[in-house]
């Protein structure tokens, strides 16, 4: 359901019955465990989270690591302000 490497990969899943006898499917709750930063980043204008996430890991589908570092519920919310300073944390490698 989730491609590889996305942060959702190893989340459980449920289900929940309806009255009808539909049956719903869903993911569980994710918890964002704390993650200690290796360096810091002044965010530049322009910038966007995958392109940080590559420069630094290689693989732009790894932004959300730096989303959670960041406690960020909306990722783009990192970059919106040039000049703000956020943790970047190591690659889960």
């Amino acid at each position: 359901m989730f491609f590889k490497g996305s942060r959702y990969e190893n989340v459980g899943t449920d289900r929940i019955t309806e009255a009808d006898g539909r049956v719903i499917r869903f993911k569980k709750v994710r918890f964002i465990a704390d993650r200690p930063a290796q360096a810091a980043l002044v965010v530049g204008q322009g910038e966007r989270l995958d392109r940080i996430a590559f420069r630094i890991y290689q693989d732009p589908e790894l932004f959300w690591l730096i989303a959670d570092a960041n406690r960020a519920l909306w990722p783009d919310d990192l970059v919106a302000e040039p000049g703000r300073v956020i943790r970047i944390p190591p690659s889960e490698g």
